[in-house]
């Protein structure tokens, strides 16, 4: 959520920002800072009235002390009547405050200075590739034909079980996800991040806290009788884990990692964008998150963005990063960069990661505070990072190693999976 004082110092810069996330509501930031106005308006009415009600009490005790009851009766009197004066008071100003959130909850963040300009993936820039492209046999097939020539995995049995989008991994597939997953875990957790096992679903000041809610509600899966939410990614348990936290200058920068499975309703998706591995509605994935000192926030941003290209690279994939135009961007980032992967067999590119600072956004929400070395309260900045979402890395690494005969694995994942093919 934005801060206010945001907002108050600079409207219409505010304004210009939006509009780069293809935000066309100038008219909610003038909105915001009238209810503001009131709302500071309404506070001084209730702290003056307030202060009346103090200063009579105290009246009314040194009044009794002397014996003058009628005096103090007359107080008396005067307090309630400032009592019923403030009642409505204290309602508008409930009113008007919680008129307020509700529209402040509505803006998105605001991107980046260094965000491109743009409304579509199209206008997202690329900024670097890495790795080399195979050179595919003529008779090369893509990995939703490869997938049943090696039966790894069942999308057949997955949709009888639940429905269509929840594969039913097997044999060797399962046993590539297990390798996997440990992998990126170990890789991450050697470069300083703590391993985190975290509940699959959140609560709705959970959802709401990482920017979910009120955006994404239509694709996440809801228990309304519960009120929970499956997570659709680890980084909503991950950054939870420190709401409503004032945490010491020396505890930052905090580094999380976890794999977890997420679920998303992907409402909409169809097409051959879908086929196979590359879109489904639950996958697994492992996620990287830091809390960081604002100042050190975009540094770090460009570290996290490193960890994840060494990472492709050491799974000798082709890849290329992206930074997102501010129409491609989600609601809660300041700036993003996406990393896709080249598969092969669909001469394409496939998004696996995106590695996000969303600045102040995200802990504004959830109340996530440190004291810095001069003892004064500030807001952390929080990333994170897919280190990585399985499905298009699986699709790829099977289209991109095919041979006649066998599947071969990355020398790294090798002594994780315990044989160098499938």
């Amino acid at each position: 959520m934005l801060q206010l004082q945001v907002l108050r110092q600079d409207a219409e810069e505010v304004k210009k920002r939006l509009e780069k996330k293809n935000f066309y509501a100038p008219q909610m930031v003038d909105e915001i800072i009238d209810l503001d106005d009131e709302r500071k308006k309404l506070q001084l009415d209730s702290d003056n009235t307030l202060a009346k009600i103090n200063a009579a009490s105290k009246e009314i005790g040194q009044l009794m002390a002397k014996g003058e009851k009628d005096a103090a009766e007359a107080k008396k009197q005067e307090v309630a009547a400032y009592k019923i004066s403030l009642q409505p008071i204290t309602d508008q100003l409930i009113e008007t405050e919680k008129k307020l959130n509700d529209k402040l909850i509505l803006l998105p963040n605001l991107p980046s200075p260094l965000v491109p300009a743009g409304k579509t993936p199209q206008d997202n820039v690329v900024v670097r590739e890495g790795g080399k492209k195979p050179v595919l046999p003529a008779n090369a097939v893509p990995h939703w034909d490869l997938i049943k020539t090696y039966d790894i995995v069942d999308f057949e049995t997955g949709a009888k079980i639940t429905g269509s989008g929840f594969p039913l991994y097997k044999g060797k597939g399962a046993k590539l996800q297990r390798a996997l997953i440990q992998y990126f875990l170990d890789y991450n957790t050697a470069a300083g991040y703590t391993e985190y096992l975290t509940p699959l679903m959140v609560n709705e000041a959970s959802a709401y806290g990482t920017g979910q809610l009120p955006d994404k509600e239509g694709q996440m899966y809801h228990m309304p009788a519960d009120g929970f939410y499956m997570i659709p990614t680890a980084e909503v348990p991950l950054t939870n884990i420190y709401r409503d936290t004032l945490l010491k200058d020396a505890e930052l920068p905090l580094k999380m990692t976890a794999y977890s499975p997420c679920f998303r309703r992907e409402a909409g998706s169809f097409g051959k964008d879908v086929r196979g591995l590359n879109r489904v509605h639950q996958f697994d994935k492992v996620e990287i998150v830091q809390l960081v000192h604002p100042e050190n926030s975009y540094a770090i941003l460009d570290q996290m963005v490193e960890h994840v290209e060494a990472l492709l690279n050491s799974l000798e994939l082709p890849y290329r990063i992206l930074r997102l135009c501010g129409g491609d961007m989600s609601f809660a980032s300041a700036l993003t960069y996406d990393f896709e992967v080249y598969s092969a067999a669909q001469d394409r590119w496939l998004e696996v990661s995106s590695v996000s600072n969303f600045e102040s956004f995200q802990t504004n929400r959830m109340k996530i505070r440190y004291k810095d070395t001069a003892g004064k309260t500030r807001l952390a900045h929080s990333l994170n990072g897919s280190s990585l979402a399985l499905p298009r890395i699986v699709a790829c690494l099977l289209e991109n190693n095919q041979k006649p005969d066998r599947i071969e694995l990355p020398k790294v994942l090798q002594p994780y999976f315990g044989a160098a093919s499938i």
